[in-house]
């Protein structure tokens, strides 16, 4: 897989919490989630991802679920124990680059179209309740989930 779009998406992602975190603290709108709450989600997202990953390489089963990394008592968590915004910026670039390394590691196009049990919800609604290749988990990420993410970072400046 060309590594290309993950490594730039979790560039430019990195650019936007750094940017949001020289801004001051800021009040998300109601229903919306803070700067450090989207950096958990992402860690989260990114950590199942790695585990998917690295579950169809080693040839055991994987599965892909983001329930976790929309509960408000686990982001918290997360926050405090990465340590805070920088923490979980330098674990989010350190996850990107494991993510990027599994694109770049020869993994098989058999792996990669590995169907993967998933189950993705967002703002309460299910996405995806089925398989999904892991390919396509990877493509997702950088995609989708990041972009979405950093223009509610970015959003953040304007609130």
């Amino acid at each position: 897989m060309n590594t290309t779009p993950i490594r730039d998406a979790y560039r430019v992602f990195l650019d936007a919490a750094a940017t949001v975190a020289g801004t001051g603290p800021s009040t998300p709108p109601p229903g919306e989630w803070n700067a450090d709450q989207i950096l958990a989600h992402v860690s989260i997202v990114s950590a199942a991802t790695i585990a998917a990953a690295a579950n169809v390489a080693a040839g055991v089963n994987a599965t892909y679920d983001n329930r976790v990394a929309h509960d408000s008592w686990t982001l918290d968590h997360v926050v405090t124990l990465a340590g805070g915004n920088a923490g979980l910026q330098d674990r989010i670039r350190r996850q990107g680059e494991a993510l990027a390394a599994f694109d770049s590691a020869g993994l098989s196009d058999v792996e990669l179209d590995t169907l993967v049990p998933a189950r993705l919800i967002s703002k309460g609604a299910a996405l995806v309740d089925g398989p999904l290749r892991l390919r396509d988990i990877l493509t997702g990420i950088a995609d989708s989930e990041l972009p979405g993410h950093t223009a509610q970072l970015l959003a953040l400046i304007e609130a």
